[in-house]
């Protein structure tokens, strides 16, 4: 019998530097969602990732910043909570990007996790020129000087990924797999939709829309006599303004994201789609904290 090892690894940096994407390719499977949109992930999700030594599970959590609301200042929570519990913090910089004060903060701030091992990683390395690849790494190792590993990779052409996955697994603990290796997330099926509408609404959307959108699911369900799944889910935001957005000219802009997240839908469920959406207004719901709640936050 081989030693196996298991354990969680996070994946931290400024929003935007490529988290979500790198967890996604890891897994193989999408178990987070990937927008442009700085603030993304909103849940510490967790994708497993199986190797033949052994099992790595990854929580994406949304990118740490200064908090502008309650719900900015729970999710930088969130993230404080997963990094006193994991094994290994990945500390991710984007190979296109200087390294800078955001970057230099949050390095700084892995000393207060004494008890998870340290490893930098340069993404983005397949939209970098050799010069900028090989700057990022002197920067990003200087940061730090307990780090186990300085990575360059690529989620995108999936350069490095096995190198990041052995280097991962080498750092954690001896021990039997965690969940069974035929699972690739502990997300529900109503949390993963839910997501995946979030996803398609924030597609297009203007700047200050994105942290105004929400997403409840109501009902999933299987009809009877037919192949057909029936979901039935609410977009929620903070103003009429933005439900005329959401909504478009005539239902138009709904009716595409409906289209965009069945997409994304049927396969989870395994077959076809019957999406009901609804957009709902909770005045700022970023800073009430009943609704926060009831949001899920």
């Amino acid at each position: 019998m081989t030693d196996t090892r298991s354990g969680f690894v996070t994946f931290v940096g400024r929003p935007n530097v490529g988290k979500s994407t790198l967890t996604n390719a890891l897994v193989g499977e999408k178990v987070a969602i990937t927008s442009e949109k700085p603030q993304t992930t909103r849940r510490a999700i967790r994708g497993i990732v199986n190797r033949p030594g052994g099992q790595l599970v990854v929580v994406d959590t949304p990118g740490i910043h200064r908090p502008r609301t309650l719900l900015g200042q729970r999710l930088n929570d969130l993230v404080e909570q997963v990094l006193g519990d994991v094994d290994v913090i990945a500390f991710c910089a984007p190979a296109t990007e200087k390294v800078g004060p955001g970057d230099r903060r949050i390095a700084e701030s892995l000393s207060g996790y004494p008890r998870a091992k340290k490893v930098a990683l340069v993404t983005k390395t397949d939209a970098a020129t050799r010069e900028q690849i090989t700057e990022r790494l002197i920067e990003v190792d200087a940061l730090r000087e307990d780090w186990a590993a300085v990575i360059p990779l690529s989620a995108v052409t999936r350069d490095q990924l096995d190198v990041l996955s052995d280097e991962l697994l080498s750092l954690m603990p001896e021990g039997p797999a965690l969940y069974p290796d035929d699972v690739v997330t502990d997300e529900s099926l109503e949390d993963r939709i839910a997501e995946i509408i979030r996803e398609a609404a924030l597609d297009g959307v203007r700047d200050e829309l994105p942290h105004s959108i929400a997403v409840t699911v109501d009902d999933v369900s299987a009809r009877e006599d037919s192949d057909l799944t029936d979901v039935y889910a609410n977009i929620v935001v903070e103003r009429d303004s933005q439900k005329a957005i959401i909504i478009g000219r005539k239902g138009s802009r709904l009716a595409d994201v409906g289209a965009r997240a069945r997409k994304g839908i049927e396969p989870l469920v395994g077959g076809r789609v019957y999406l009901s959406l609804h957009v709902r207004v909770a005045k700022e719901w970023q800073r009430d904290p009943k609704q926060l709640g009831r949001l899920g936050f």
